[in-house]
């Protein structure tokens, strides 16, 4: 079933690409396959269960046997999470994109493209595979923004956008290829490497290969310094292009840290994590503080991605504090800092599905263009400020669920990292000045005769604020998965 999940959006995207089917018909065949994918996850979910190697749903081939590289693919409760989200976010896609008037035919082929890459990748239990999808998810965002892109430089914003990431991905390359020349016998499989770190007692090339691994994923996810490629990818992204970039595809820097980084370098982990600590800590700070600065509402969301994803970095990095031997604490920010994955996925796609709104019916993301929103768009106004108070993490809503426990698991390891608080105030700030400058007051410029949501953009949006809320209200379900999993890491991060 794993790969049926994988590789299904891909045969359909080819057909897509073969078969000259009227624009309606290949709306359709988008529809129905990301519902397809979504029912097949959730039978997964729903039906598989952990085999003698802790994965569900493991299947391996030989195929590049000459350097160990098989086809192996599994899920587990650190990756499952992640392939639900992203059955979530690409039905969301597909309906949202409905009205596509831009070649629709082709449009739906790259994303499907695109939706397997990202299955694949979250599925991916060796280490080139996980490289092929990576690298594989950067051409086919790079075709997004490039071709379906808007604005005067969305070319170049996909330029930077490949070339910073690709960038990314050959450091990561070379990480993977210093662990496979470490480990005795030669491998590249990711549950031999984890259950057996190949470096543990030679600090010098650990060193090194941890820095590269971190240099490639940091650019991913992206943390503070190299977060620079992000706004304007997202400004220029099609709306369905931002919403997969911020959902889904960020989310394969964090869960490389999980996957990789934390389980197959646990020494080095050990050793770097304050360093990884500060990186958080400024990435969740100046995400927020640059936010605030910005008077472009897509540029505002895709600076919050920098401060939300920096709460995955911080959770993450306190795992590594071994001082005080709290498992428990360490096990709980890990536990948020993948519910921060999920939460960030459905509640800044959902920013981003309804910002595009601005852009396709007045063609500006300017925050001064508008003003008394509230009384020709109501729907826009309620679905807005729905999800701008779960971004800034009010009770009721994933995110707070998600920062309560990597605040819970930080302080009780680390308590200066309670500075970090100030973001969640910051983002407060920002969120209730947009909705102030927006929707509220006399109607002004670009306001007048503003087309509110349509049934096909309600759909979209509600598809990612209502497990938003779900989660918020009855988190148990995701965090039953996810627990048992964390708790697996910190005993192979150890100390």
């Amino acid at each position: 079933m794993l790969s049926l999940i994988i590789f299904l959006p891909l045969v359909v995207g080819l057909l897509l690409c073969v078969v000259r089917l009227p624009d309606l018909v290949a709306r359709w065949v988008w529809v129905v396959t990301a519902l397809a994918e979504f029912v097949l996850v959730v039978t997964l979910w729903v039906t598989a269960r952990p085999g003698s190697s802790g994965l569900w749903a493991e299947e391996q081939l030989r195929w590049i046997p000459s350097v160990g590289v098989s086809y192996h693919v599994g899920v587990d409760g650190l990756s499952l999470p992640l392939l639900g989200l992203t059955a979530v976010i690409f039905v969301a896609a597909a309906a949202y994109a409905f009205a596509q008037h831009d070649r629709p035919r082709l449009y739906a082929a790259v994303n499907l493209f695109l939706q397997s890459t990202c299955f694949g990748l979250f599925a991916a239990q060796d280490l080139i595979l996980f490289f092929v999808f990576f690298d594989l998810s950067i051409v086919a965002m790079y075709l997004v923004i490039a071709r379906w892109g808007h604005g005067a430089t969305h070319r170049r914003s996909a330029l930077k956008f490949f070339l910073y990431t690709f960038l990314g991905s050959l450091a990561l390359l070379g990480a993977f290829i210093g662990l496979f020349v470490a480990s005795n016998p030669h491998t590249f499989d990711m549950v031999a490497l984890a259950a057996h770190p190949p470096l543990v007692g030679r600090p010098g090339a650990a060193t090194l290969v941890i820095v590269l691994l971190l240099i490639g994923l940091a650019v991913k996810t992206p943390t503070v310094p190299f977060h620079t490629w992000l706004p304007p990818a997202h400004t220029d992204a099609p709306t369905v292009g931002s919403l997969v970039l911020a959902a889904v595809l960020l989310k394969m820097g964090t869960y490389g840290f999980v996957r990789i980084a934390m389980p197959m370098l646990p020494e080095s982990w050990r050793q770097w994590s304050w360093v990884i600590i500060v990186v958080g800590v400024v990435s969740v700070l100046y995400g927020a503080l640059v936010a605030l600065a910005q008077t472009d509402l897509k540029r505002t969301i895709a600076y919050t991605s920098v401060n939300h994803m920096g709460y995955v970095v911080l959770g993450v990095g306190v795992a590594g504090l071994t001082a005080r031997s709290d498992e428990v604490a360490r096990q709980i920010a890990v536990t948020g800092a993948v519910t921060q994955m999920v939460s960030h996925g459905l509640i800044t796609g959902a920013l981003f599905l309804l910002a595009g709104t601005f852009w396709e019916r007045r063609q500006s993301y300017a925050l001064d263009d508008y003003g008394g929103l509230a009384r020709s768009a109501p729907r826009l106004t309620a679905m807005f400020g729905l999800a701008a108070f779960a971004s800034l993490g009010l009770p009721g809503f994933s995110g707070f669920v998600a920062e309560f426990q990597i605040f819970t698991g930080s302080i009780a390891l680390a308590p200066v990292t309670a500075v970090a608080l100030l973001g969640i105030l910051i983002t407060a700030g920002l969120f209730l000045r947009a909705l102030q400058r927006v929707f509220t007051g006399p109607q002004r410029g670009a306001s007048v005769d503003f087309a509110d949501l349509s049934p096909h953009e309600v759909l979209a949006a509600g598809l990612l604020l209502v497990p938003a809320v779900a989660i918020g209200l009855v988190p148990r379900p995701l965090l039953a998965v996810i627990t048992p999993a964390a708790q697996t890491l910190i005993r192979q991060l150890g100390g």
